[in-house]
């Protein structure tokens, strides 16, 4: 037997033999992609000490990842289904890998960026890769299973990331955290070219380059203007951002609507089932990055855990992953797509209005209930969701489809994180003025309002000096602590009402299985009829 796999899917006469073995694979390069966020919150605060970061430093070194990952996807997912699916993989992981090096070795911060960066485009190659090959590679009859667990993958990275990156710095310097993706990455090269059958799309079209550019300077625009904007002020640059993010929108939609072969058919956003499968992605995605977010400040500024300790404490998201997965795996063919959303959603939103409960005096129990209830929430939805948003597209687009829904979870996780972290950092810094007044100095005011790390930082400072004491210092110890628990539960109910707004949004989005029946129906439908046929098809949601 030949170590490459070396016959393309499309030619296989039945299931390809090795296929769940490939998905192993192609889960293991989705992890580390997904880790690459999470475990740089728990390495943040060495981060931030060895490079002297300020918070807006700190904010670009986790974004930089983010604007490329978010806006490359489309495109990228577009010409791996074009020239070689598996290919894509391939050079997606060397990318990430390079840039991972790159990121152990520097240690300045404008470089420590360059390579996070770097690892965004490599992630955007690898997402949507992963995505299109494991629907390639599997019958129809076995996609939905095959889809739940590269769901339950990207999950169960959420918490895996911060347990790996706490074990590493135990012992080694917060480099570690970057140079450990590089075995990881080989394995998957070499485990991709012997398991992972070549994969592309047949009589695929020239690409449409100018969609794709539009698309690009779009979701660039829109990501850069949600970061930059509540985190800076909305001064020129924002704004700017923001309004050619608006002016590309339209330019890229008005686009694809005159090209017979588009980047991305807008015309699909008609299709509810596409359309809310997209809006549940995206509000969940919100919701679970800045949980993640601020919850692993919690566990170590406040509650003092190392960063070992925090990652194991992330865990039980994880296990809860797998039980919502293995849930929806049976009850999803029975009940459709919509029920299994909605209900996700509303177990993440009601875990997420817990965490207003969140004080002072809380400890890691008040934690536990909804990071599992989050977990939990993601197996039961991410997965029918993804299934729905994959059957909207033929077989000749799949790269293009997992661009999509890869665009729509890194665009919400970002929007979460900018938007719920600048909340969280407006009510740290008023509650904290309100508690401290006047008590400390102007200038050590305004360095303790900059994250919950600063004011620790400078209660340390306060213990040295001697015309203060212990009893100041603890003071302002307590006074950051109740500020920062104070911003934690204000921006959980905001981040709450948003989730119950969105769950909402995708319940009347949704049809339900009587809807997509009708809506097929339909004398004169034409392609959406077929295309919502598609879906039916592949979800297993009709009667």
């Amino acid at each position: 037997m030949s170590f490459l796999a070396n016959t393309p899917v499309e030619k296989t006469t039945g299931p390809y033999a090795r296929r769940w073995w490939a998905l192993l694979v192609l889960c293991l390069s989705l992890l580390i992609t997904v880790m690459a966020n999470t475990s740089l919150i728990v390495a943040a605060p060495d981060m931030t000490t060895d490079l002297g970061l300020s918070s807006s430093d700190l904010q670009w070194v986790v974004d930089s990842y983010t604007v490329p990952y978010a806006a490359l996807m489309l495109v990228l997912g577009a010409i791996g289904d074009k020239y070689s699916r598996r290919g894509a993989l391939v050079l997606g992981l060397l990318i990430f890998a390079a840039g991972s090096v790159m990121g152990s070795m520097v240690d300045e911060t404008s470089l420590v960026i360059a390579a996070r960066a770097i690892m965004g485009v490599g992630a955007a190659v690898v997402m949507p890769a992963t995505l299109s090959l494991v629907v390639a590679t599997f019958p129809r009859s076995e996609r939905a299973k095959a889809i739940t667990a590269w769901a339950a993958t990207s999950g169960v990275a959420v918490a895996v990331g911060p347990l790996v990156s706490g074990w590493l710095l135990e012992d080694h310097a917060w480099g570690s955290t970057f140079l450990i993706n590089v075995p990881i990455a080989v394995l998957a090269v070499f485990g991709a070219l012997a398991l992972v059958p070549p994969s592309k799309a047949e009589g695929m079209g020239r690409i449409d380059y100018v969609g794709g550019l539009l698309s690009i300077v779009t979701v660039g625009s829109l990501i850069y203007a949600a970061i930059e904007g509540p985190h800076a002020g909305w001064g020129a640059g924002p704004v700017t951002a923001a309004v050619v993010a608006g002016v590309g929108l339209v330019a890229f939609v008005a686009w694809e609507l005159r090209r017979p072969h588009p980047m991305l058919d807008v015309r699909r956003f008609a299709l509810r089932p596409f359309t809310g499968s997209m809006l549940a992605v995206m509000f969940f995605f919100f919701g679970m990055f800045a949980v993640i977010y601020y919850a692993t400040q919690f566990l170590q500024f406040v509650l003092g855990y190392g960063a070992l300790d925090t990652g194991v404490r992330l865990l039980p998201l994880g296990g809860a992953v797998f039980l919502g997965s293995a849930v929806t795996g049976v009850l999803a063919p029975k009940l459709g797509v919509r029920v299994m959303a909605v209900t996700g959603m509303a177990v993440g939103t009601a875990g997420m209005f817990l965490l207003t409960q969140i004080d002072k005096g809380s400890t890691y129990g008040d934690f536990l209930a909804p990071l599992m209830m989050l977990g939990l929430a993601l197996g039961l939805a991410i997965s029918p969701a993804t299934d729905t948003i994959m059957g909207s597209f033929p077989e000749s687009e799949l790269g293009v489809g997992g661009g999509v829904n890869d665009t729509a979870l890194e665009l919400g996780g970002a929007l979460g994180i900018a938007v719920l972290g600048s909340l969280l950092g407006t009510a740290y810094r008023d509650e904290l003025t309100d508690l401290v007044g006047n008590r400390l100095p102007a200038e050590a005011m305004e360095t303790a309002k900059d994250s919950v790390g600063a004011g620790l930082a400078v209660a340390e400072r306060v213990a040295q000096d001697p015309s203060a004491g212990p009893q100041q210092a603890q003071a302002a110890v307590d006074a950051v602590h109740q500020a920062f628990a104070h911003g934690v539960a204000q921006t959980s109910l905001i981040g709450g009402i948003i989730m119950a707004a969105g769950t909402l949004i995708v319940l009347a989005v949704l049809p339900g299985r009587r809807g997509f029946a009708r809506k097929s129906a339909e004398p004169g439908a034409g392609t959406a009829a077929s295309e919502a046929a598609t879906v039916r098809e592949h979800t297993g949601s009709t009667r």
